[in-house]
């Protein structure tokens, strides 16, 4: 083991992924397996008035609501979702059946050959129609899934004595997670259990969501994840709706169903990052201070609730980003439309909060002649100051040893005048931006205590190896070797040593899902606590087994009602500084460079974590510029990756990174979250040197060259 815990190791999957010994589920196959094909929605609201299927030879089956033996229900937060229509439809690409049988060609012909006949309804499509007393509500009264609002001081005084209100509105669209292996199950039924193999990122959430739809006991359900390309969120909640097709499949058939979608139907039917259009106030007294901030979230939810209302709320929690502002009220609101469902995606609301706020700031120090960095700075929370929700920042915030950091890397003072004497003579013009920002790790508020309730064990074997059982998975973001270093490092003992495998849920205790930043904090911290258990029993005899329970720290407080308290436990934090140059002939954007840095606690290996926060930025960089995802008619016009464009080798960007050392007394080895705030940053840093280069503010991202097109040629 390296003599620091920051030290990199070889990460400990290289050999099977290099080797191409990995076996991705679609590598699967099981005696006598049948493939199934979705037969899809057309429509993006409708009723289904009646369903012709083409004859069907012996082997082959159709699948749909009536085969699911309890509940044709999703489980989630509002449980909405069906796993198949039954009666209506309410979006293009919703599951109606499922065509199964030996032949993966024929089924997919046959899928083809199913007539669906509808009766049109008029559709909800956008924020306009949900609010439209002209539209029959998809979802309760008024098509909002989730409405919340919170505040602080005397925000209405504040605007009456205002010298100065500056009003902006900030929009972000779909974003894509263009996972490496697209989403695939296979489901197995025999000796009365049903066992499903995929890629996933939770697979106690389909465990659970499958207990509800077959109505059986937790010992009849089994979920074994395979290699999983890649996930950023869209392998949190989803899965269960294909993982449910296939076992449902399995079910009626006796036999093993494979269900694998190709990459246009993934991109049709799948969640997305919310669209957001986020409104910001701001008042400004006579010496051109803000004394007061009014902030409204809209959030596009799709057809079904799915994580919106949990979106929503971080969303609107890390709405002041870094600041504190004497006054506030924030509102929120996640609407239903008959488009894709927006669901889990990096970040969590975060990116589009963190975007509109960063750059409403940005405009106003551009607007009052101020430096970004200075004018940002004065207004940054500190150590004791209280949080969006009430709560404290606890801990040593070093906000300003991150802000003085990212500039001494950028050589800030020559870089941003050395673009200027370029500018003066070039259609082509450089400018820089600055974003600084934080990120809530784990789950909100009393999330981890009263929901998650995260179990590890660890095991001694007989052979002195020691075997981690957790359900936290690897899918490509470095969890297995970060967690063998972790338990290696605690018990003293050679990393080979150390057991980690694909989980299986036959074998392992739920430590809650890998998503919110919370796998090597929380789940990591628990294999610490488990450690020292285990060193207590290390000379018995046999195999030994220990395990550690989560246990909320005594001071978090949280009010799930008033949404009050202290929502995370911790908080990661950041500042980009980007290098652009736009081309004011062809409107053309180009970023250059971004310089980073990142307070994470302590990093558990550098290797890993820079592979997390340089595919992180890359991902934001597409979100800021190229991530084009358009609907008509409720229908995805860019459906595959020559339409769907994500930033290539071509586009890579120029990277430099560092770290403030500033350990969290509640992690492992002092770490915090870091798989989700790297790509917070990125798009109010480019929007900024945009602002910077073309000396007009934007406000909205992605920043096309026929946006940025529009932004130069107005007069305005």
């Amino acid at each position: 083991m390296p003599a620091s815990i920051s030290d990199p190791v070889v990460r400990t999957d290289f050999e099977e992924k290099i080797s191409a010994m990995s076996r991705y589920v679609d590598d699967l196959t099981f005696k006598d397996m049948l493939y199934a094909k979705t037969v899809r929605s057309q429509r993006t609201r409708a009723k289904i008035k009646n369903i012709t299927v083409p004859y069907l030879d012996d082997g082959y089956f159709t699948v749909d609501y009536k085969d699911i033996p309890a509940s044709n229900i999703v489980k989630e937060i509002l449980d909405d979702q069906p796993f198949f229509a039954n009666g209506e439809v309410n979006f293009v690409g919703e599951p109606i059946m499922l065509i199964v049988g030996k032949d993966p060609h024929k089924v997919a012909e046959l899928a083809k050959k199913v007539v669906v006949d509808y009766e049109d309804i008029a559709p909800v499509l956008s924020y306009e129609d949900s609010l439209s007393k002209h539209t029959i509500p998809i979802y309760g009264l008024n098509n909002c899934f989730a409405e919340y609002e919170i505040s602080r001081g005397n925000v209405e005084k504040a605007f009456a004595q205002a010298e100065r209100v500056v009003e902006k509105t900030y929009e972000t669209g779909y974003q894509e997670h263009i996972y490496m292996e697209p989403q695939g199950m296979i489901a197995v039924y025999e000796h009365r259990t049903i066992t499903v193999y995929g890629s996933m990122q939770c697979p106690y959430y389909i465990k659970h969501a499958l207990e509800k739809a077959f109505g059986w006991n937790s010992e009849r359900i089994r979920i074994v994840q395979t290699t999983t390309g890649g996930a950023f969120g869209g392998k949190e909640e989803f899965p269960s709706i294909i993982a449910g097709h296939a076992a449902f499949a399995a079910f009626k058939t006796g036999k093993p169903v494979k269900l694998i979608y190709e990459r246009e139907e993934d991109i049709i039917s799948t969640t997305k990052r919310h669209p957001s259009v986020i409104t910001i106030k701001t008042a400004l007294d006579s010496n051109q201070k803000i004394t007061a901030v009014d902030i409204d979230i809209k959030l596009n939810a799709g057809a079904y609730a799915g994580l919106s209302s949990v979106v929503l709320q971080r969303a609107m929690f890390c709405s002041t980003g870094v600041y504190n502002f004497e006054n506030f009220i924030i509102k929120g609101k996640a609407y239903a439309t008959n488009t894709v469902p927006s669901g889990a995606f990096r970040g969590f609301g975060g990116p589009q909060a963190i975007f509109a706020i960063e750059t409403h700031m940005n405009t106003l120090a551009f607007m009052l002649h101020q430096d970004v960095i200075d004018f940002k700075s004065r207004y940054m929370v500190k150590t004791g100051d209280k949080t969006t929700t009430g709560g404290t920042f606890r801990g040593s915030l070093k906000l300003p040893e991150i802000v003085n950091r990212v500039k001494e890397m950028a050589d800030y003072k020559n870089l941003c005048s050395g673009k200027n004497s370029v500018n003066s003579v070039n259609s082509i013009k450089k400018g820089v931006g600055f974003s600084i920002f934080l990120h809530g790790c784990g789950f909100t508020g009393n999330g981890e205590q009263q929901v998650i309730k995260a179990s590890t064990v660890l095991k001694k074997n007989y052979d002195g190896t020691v075997s981690i059982c957790i359900s936290n998975v690897e899918m490509g973001q470095g969890l297995g070797t970060v967690m063998r270093k972790i338990v290696a490092s605690s018990l003293g003992i050679d990393i080979s040593k150390v057991i980690y495998t694909a989980v299986d849920t036959d074998k392992v205790p739920d430590s809650g899902p890998t998503v919110a930043s919370r796998s090597t904090m929380i789940v990591g911290g628990l294999l610490v606590k488990a450690c020292e258990k285990l060193k207590q029993r290390w000379d018995e005899e046999g195999m030994v087994e220990v395990q550690a329970d989560y246990q909320q720290p005594s001071w978090l407080e949280w009010d799930n009602e008033l949404l009050k308290g202290d929502a995370y436990p911790s908080y990661s934090w950041g500042a980009d500084i980007a290098l652009v140059s736009v081309d004011t002939l062809t409107y053309e954007l180009s970023i250059e460079k971004i310089w980073t840095v990142m307070d994470i606690g302590i990093p558990i290996d550098t290797n890993t974590l820079r592979g997390q926060i340089e595919g992180g930025i890359l991902q934001g960089v597409g979100y800021s510029s190229c991530e084009v995802m358009s609907m008509k008619e409720g229908r995805i016009l860019q459906k595959n990756l020559t339409d769907y464009i994500i930033p290539s080798s071509k586009d890579s960007v120029d990277i430099s990174l560092d770290y403030i050392i500033n350990p969290y007394e509640n992690g492992p080895f002092g770490a915090k979250g870091a798989g989700e705030i790297p790509f917070l940053g990125v798009g109010p840093a480019v929007a900024g040197a945009v602002l910077d280069a073309i000396k007009k503010p934007v406000y909205k991202l992605p920043l096309t060259a026929e946006y940025l097109m529009e932004v130069i040629e107005n007069e305005d």
